[in-house]
C-alpha cells in the first residue's frame, strides 16, 4: 500500500523552493459501522481511504503551495496536481476578512442528467458563484445537511468533487445535520430515518474538524476577528448536557477586545423561523430550541446566530425572549441588546414554503437559493449581505458599528443582578 503524504512550499522570495513534507494519516470505515439501510445494504460501497495531514508551524497570512503524493512500496512516489492556499490570519488580527456561510446544499448533476434523489436544484448555482468570488472569500462554512447522500456512500465523491475547487483553496468547515446523523437507536436526539443509515459516520470521516471528539461534532473556530461556536443540533443542547457546557463555556472563553465578532452556528433553528412548518407547531423554532440557549446568547452577547434545516432565507432583528432590543433594520449603531438570527438554509435543496404570517421580529424573508457573506472590517465594522445563488447579487444586508465599550455594556440579563446594598 505504501504512505501517503503531502508536500508544502511556501510562496515568496524568502523561502522560495524549500519544501516540507508532512506525513498524512489514514482512516476508513466498514459496513458493520453503519447503522442500517441502504447504508449498510444496497447503498453501500467500499469507501477507501481518507488521509488527513496536519500544517504545522505556519505563518500567518502566506500563501503556501501544496500536493498530495503516495509513496509506492518500491520508493517511487506518486503526486497530485498542486493547490494553493494562504494560511489563516492570526486569532485577534485586524484585517478585513470575508467569511461565506450556507446550509443544506447538497449536490448536482453538471451535464444536467438524471440525478439520484434530485431534491438540490439550486446546489451548482450556490457551488459556481462562491467559485466565482473565491478570491473575496477566506473560510467556508457549510452548517449541515452536507450533500445528501442518505446511504448511498458514492454520493459523497460526487459532492466531495463538486466543492473541490473551494475546499482546496480556504478552509471548508462543516457542521453536522439530520441528513448526516439522524437514525433511530443511534443516539441522535431525533430517531428519524434520515441520515439512510449513515448515522454520522461519513460527516466524521470525510471532514476534519477541530472537536474534541469527532462523534460529538461540536467545536469552535478562532478566524481573526471572529469566534465560531459551532453546535450539533442532532445531539442533546439543553442545560444539563455535555454539549451546553461546551457552548457556553465556547462563549464565555473568546476575548472580545481582540475577537468582537461572536457568531452561533448549528443546523436545526434553534432560534427563529417563520417556516410552515415551525408555525404549525406554534414554536417559530426548533421544539425547545433557544428556551435554555437564549440566555446565554445574551449572557455573553452573541452578535448573530445562523442556521440551516429550514430551506431559504429569513433575518429578524435584534432579539431577546421574543422581544425586538433595537428598532434599525439595516445600520446598527452601539450594543445591539440582543442576538440577530438569521436563516440561511437556501444553499441548493428544494425551498421550503413560509407559514402566511407576519411577525414584528421577521425584518427580511426571500424564498430562494442563496448564501450569506459576512465581512469584518476592523474591530468595530461588520457588514452581513445575502447573495442569491442565481446571480451572485445582494438582496439583504445590515451592517453593526460599535466600540469595545459597547460589547462591555450591560444589558438586559447580560450582566450579574445587583443591588442597592452591593
Amino acid at each position: 500500500m505504501g504512505s501517503v503524504m503531502l508536500s508544502l512550499l511556501l510562496n515568496g522570495a524568502e523561502k522560495k523552493g524549500k519544501l516540507v513534507q508532512s506525513p498524512a494519516g489514514t482512516l476508513t470505515f466498514d459496513r458493520n459501522t453503519m447503522c442500517g439501510a441502504p447504508a449498510r445494504t444496497v447503498g453501500w460501497r467500499d469507501p477507501g481511504y481518507i488521509h488527513t495531514s496536519f500544517l504545522k508551524e505556519l505563518w500567518p497570512n502566506k500563501e503556501y503551495t501544496y500536493k498530495l503524493g503516495h509513496r509506492l512500496v518500491n520508493g517511487t512516489t506518486i503526486w497530485s496536481q498542486e493547490y494553493q492556499f494562504k494560511s489563516s490570519p492570526y486569532p485577534g488580527q485586524n484585517s478585513v476578512q470575508h467569511v461565506v456561510i450556507f446550509g443544506d446544499m447538497g449536490k448536482a448533476e453538471a451535464d444536467g442528467s438524471n440525478e439520484y434523489n434530485n431534491f438540490q436544484p439550486g446546489s451548482l448555482n450556490t457551488t459556481n458563484q462562491i467559485i466565482q468570488d473565491l478570491k473575496d472569500i477566506d473560510i467556508v462554512f457549510h452548517i449541515g445537511d452536507l450533500c445528501y447522500a442518505n446511504g448511498y456512500l458514492s454520493q459523497w465523491d460526487q459532492f466531495t468533487a463538486q466543492i473541490e475547487p473551494i475546499a482546496s483553496k480556504v478552509p471548508y468547515m462543516t457542521a453536522s445535520g439530520n441528513h448526516e446523523r439522524d437514525w433511530p437507536g443511534s443516539g441522535s436526539f431525533y430517531g428519524t430515518l434520515d441520515s439512510g443509515g449513515e448515522c454520522g459516520v461519513l460527516a466524521q470521516t470525510m471532514f476534519y474538524v477541530p472537536a474534541e471528539n469527532r462523534e460529538k461534532f461540536w467545536y469552535s473556530v478562532d478566524y481573526g476577528m471572529f469566534r465560531f461556536c459551532i453546535a450539533h443540533t442532532e445531539l442533546d443542547w439543553r442545560k444539563g448536557t455535555e454539549q451546553y457546557e461546551f457552548i457556553e463555556k465556547c462563549l464565555a472563553s473568546v476575548d472580545r477586545q481582540k475577537q468582537p465578532w461572536l457568531i452561533f452556528l448549528a443546523h436545526r433553528v434553534l432560534g427563529y423561523s417563520s417556516a410552515d412548518f415551525y408555525v404549525a407547531e406554534g414554536s417559530f423554532e426548533e421544539p425547545m430550541g433557544r428556551e435554555d440557549l437564549q440566555s446565554l446568547w445574551q449572557k455573553y452577547k452573541v452578535d448573530i446566530a445562523m442556521y440551516g434545516h429550514v430551506h431559504n432565507y429569513e433575518r429578524s432583528c435584534p432579539i431577546y425572549q421574543n422581544i425586538c432590543t433595537d428598532k434599525e433594520k439595516h445600520n446598527y449603531k452601539g450594543s445591539l441588546n440582543g442576538t440577530i438570527h438569521v436563516v440561511v438554509g437556501g444553499g441548493g435543496a428544494a425551498l421550503a414554503d413560509f407559514a402566511p404570517i407576519n411577525t414584528t421580529w421577521s425584518l427580511f424573508k426571500d424564498h430562494d437559493f442563496g448564501f450569506v457573506k459576512l465581512t469584518a472590517f476592523d474591530y468595530s465594522n461588520l457588514l452581513l449581505e445575502y447573495k442569491k445563488s442565481s446571480d451572485g447579487q445582494v438582496y439583504d444586508s445590515f451592517k453593526i458599528s460599535r466600540d469595545y465599550r459597547d460589547i462591555l455594556a450591560c444589558t438586559v440579563d447580560s450582566c450579574q443582578s445587583t443591588t442597592l446594598a452591593s
